[in-house]
């Protein structure tokens, strides 16, 4: 799903940090309000999906999930998130990427979040009408989580 451009700038990012940790850890969250999702649209890679991003030090992995998601989105988590599953990225760039994936159902609606050079989108989406380009691993979560699919313990792009 990513272009050569895309796919060389996330190489060399992810090379890069991995050079410097390597590894990399990230955290995403699974926003859920019934049937509904949040998800977000990144301005520099292709595809819909969950709100996150990479752990800080000092950081757990839930408090990485709640900030990626209060900045990414303007929804502010307000109640304790369940973890869903740790997962290992072997995306087309890196195979250095682990992924906590929680669920979230308790949060507060604190700012519109406009575009910007991170983030192009920004939607609440029925898990039965998904937007088109929602990635795999998106995809595929919503599908474990909902439906009760076996979990699988690559992401997956």
């Amino acid at each position: 799903m990513m272009n050569r451009f895309q796919s060389v700038r996330a190489s060399a990012f992810l090379t890069l940090k991995g050079f410097w940790h390597r590894m990399t850890v990230g955290s995403r969250v699974m926003v859920v309000d019934g049937d509904k999702v949040l998800l977000i649209r990144h301005t520099y890679v292709p595809g819909w999906q969950f709100p996150g991003g990479g752990v800080g030090p000092g950081e757990t992995f839930e408090e990485a999930g709640a900030r990626e998601t209060l900045e990414e989105t303007g929804y502010r988590v307000t109640g304790p998130m369940e973890l869903f599953g740790i997962y290992h990225n072997t995306s087309p760039v890196t195979n250095r990427d682990h992924v906590a994936l929680y669920v979230a159902k308790n949060f507060k609606f604190e700012f519109k979040r406009k575009p910007d050079y991170e983030i192009a989108e920004v939607g609440w989406f029925d898990r039965h009408s998904l937007p088109e380009k929602v990635t795999p691993a998106t995809s595929q979560r919503i599908d474990e989580y909902f439906d009760g699919v076996e979990k699988r313990s690559i992401w997956g792009y």
